[in-house]
């Protein structure tokens, strides 16, 4: 195995320019500094539930939950997304990003580091533990709100950068098909943006008014509808970079070429299509939303398992036809040949193998009688872990480990790729015995969002308690592994030796016929319109015109 190279670096070109390599390196440090903090407090939160540990008094219980969630579900993933995208457009339109693009991807550095120190500051002075979801009628501080307000715009400006880097790219080749990172990271923004347009509302609109008591009382249905109208879409926007990382980057790791491009291309205009008017699955318990409307979003709902399943289908045909390429015999004889002991392709594996009973998971939680029972149990908690928690952060690490060598002109040892692997086994168990805990809880009935509490010594509360302390041993393994990570990419952004690291962009095995039509975007940004018209016009509207009694806010801490 051959992980890197040590050669005359001045004779080759830079897969980044250092101007691009500097943007997407300030982006990744930044996700990885959330990181780390989120890992301490989750670890805590874990060991608080689990009867290990008591907080001490200058903090609570709600207050490390909000800091875990927010510091790791909205600004590790959207930092080392939008640093990943950005590099990974530079890579396939000539190794740059111009001056435009640099200027907008800098402007949303800014924004988005200036809104994440607000909220984290208030999250710190107990005046915003409302939890990642900040659900009215519990009220943050306003400038929490604020933080978060100017996060999403300054992820819009990242957006643009990209957007601005594809229009040159095909205004210099005209009648081209764009590269397939490229095509697939314009269209992972293209979605963010229209799914935070509703929740950038509800914050600057209805919560900052709120906050501040401009407005005596708030519309909590509306709120709550405006806020799952964006956090569904939240979630395909942590997998679909993943995706990228696995149809792209993935087939040029193990040695093999992109199964289809016109396949890929079309599972991402699915998902851009149907991860939007989906939100209602997450509020089958809700009052004031007519069982009708519910329906519709359930089945939509359903339908994004099937860019899924195509996913699954492409990731296992390059398996396969890479592995038999290589002399893979019998029927998995090709599994013995991908390169198990090389951690870029290991932990996205991995992680992988997690989105499997992750994605069973989702078709429970969007089914209307099943989701009555594991709502809002600790189920849920656990289904969030293995998604976002497992095959998303395994995809993310497995990337990490050679795209800060890329960025920085170093290379992924041998050691730090065997350091890799350890702690990809770690993360992995971790989150297995953590997230099988959660799951087992909840089937139980245990509730999520709550504080250490045996119920009075019910008996039903204590027979919980051996999975709670499964769940902070998984939870202290994860904490191990965080640091051990942490650790290797400082040693790979400073002390790695210097060399050449391919960034690894596959491509199909001989030119394919893409239709044109995947990239008419007004073809397919008027069908999101109308699937979101179709699902969320007329009960917003009902929500507006005949809602129920505001409410005013609540601090509970």
């Amino acid at each position: 195995m051959v992980i890197a190279r040590k050669v005359d670096t001045d004779r080759l070109p830079a897969a980044v320019t250092r101007p691009a390599a500097l943007l997407g390196l300030s982006f990744i440090w930044v996700a990885y500094i959330a990181f780390g903090l989120a890992a301490l407090a989750g670890m805590l939160q874990g060991m608080v539930r689990g009867g290990i540990i008591e907080l001490p008094s200058w903090t609570n219980y709600y207050q490390i939950l909000t800091a875990h969630g927010v510091l790791m579900a909205l600004i590790f993933t959207t930092f080392f997304i939008v640093g990943f995208l950005l590099t990974g457009v530079a890579r396939t339109t000539g190794g740059s990003l111009h001056s435009t693009a640099l200027g907008w991807g800098w402007a949303g550095w800014i924004l988005m580091v200036v809104g994440t120190l607000m909220a984290v500051v208030t999250i710190l002075m107990n005046e915003a533990s409302v939890l990642y979801t900040f659900y009215a009628p519990l009220k943050a501080s306003p400038y929490f709100y604020i933080g978060a307000a100017l996060l999403v715009v300054g992820s819009w400006f990242a957006g643009f950068a990209v957007f601005a880097s594809y229009h040159k790219w095909k205004k210099e080749n005209k009648g081209k098909i764009s590269p397939l990172f490229v095509f697939m990271s314009v269209t992972t923004f293209v979605m963010w943006i229209i799914a935070t347009l509703p929740v950038a509302v509800e914050v600057i609109f209805q919560l900052i008014p709120w906050s501040l008591g401009i407005s005596p009382t708030i519309n909590i249905m509306l709120s709550r509808t405006l806020f799952w109208f964006f956090g569904h879409p939240l979630v395909y926007f942590w997998l679909m970079p993943a995706y990228i990382a696995w149809y792209v980057c993935v087939p040029r790791i193990i040695g093999g070429h992109v199964f289809s491009d016109s396949l890929s291309r079309l599972a991402f205009i699915c998902l851009l299509l149907f991860s939007i008017p989906v939100g209602f699955h997450h509020q089958l318990m809700e009052p004031g939303i007519s069982a009708g409307w519910k329906m519709i979003h359930v089945t939509l709902t359903l339908i994004v398992v099937i860019p899924s399943l195509m996913t699954a289908f492409s990731m296992f045909a390059i398996f396969e036809t890479t592995g038999r390429k290589k002399g893979g015999i019998g029927l998995f004889g090709w599994l013995k040949k991908m390169p198990w002991t090389d951690v870029r392709f290991f932990a996205p594996f991995v992680g992988m193998l997690f989105f499997i009973p992750g994605g069973a998971g989702g078709i429970i939680n969007a089914s209307n009688q099943i989701n009555a029972v594991v709502h809002n149990t600790i189920w849920v908690t656990g289904h969030f872990h293995i998604t976002v928690g497992a095959a998303v952060a395994l995809t993310f690490f497995g990337v990490s480990f050679w795209l800060i060598p890329v960025l920085t002109g170093r290379t992924l040892t041998r050691t730090a790729n065997r350091m890799g692997m350890v702690q990809t086994v770690f993360w992995a168990v971790g989150m297995f015995l953590m997230s099988f805990a959660m799951h087992t809880m909840g089937l139980q009935g245990a509730p999520r969002r709550t504080d250490y509490t045996t119920y009075m010594d019910h008996p039903t509360a204590l027979g919980w308690m051996d999975y709670q302390r499964m769940m902070a041993f998984g939870g202290g393994l994860l904490f191990v592994s965080a640091i051990l990570l942490i650790l290797i990419l400082l040693y790979l952004t400073f002390y790695a030796p210097k060399g050449y690291m391919e960034y690894p962009i596959g491509e199909t095995e001989k030119e394919q016929y893409v239709p044109r039509l995947l990239e008419r975007w007004p073809v397919w940004i008027g069908l999101v319109a109308f699937l979101i018209v179709m699902a969320y016009g007329y009960p917003i509207m009902e929500q507006i015109q005949h809602q129920a009694p505001g409410s005013p806010p609540f601090k509970t801490w």
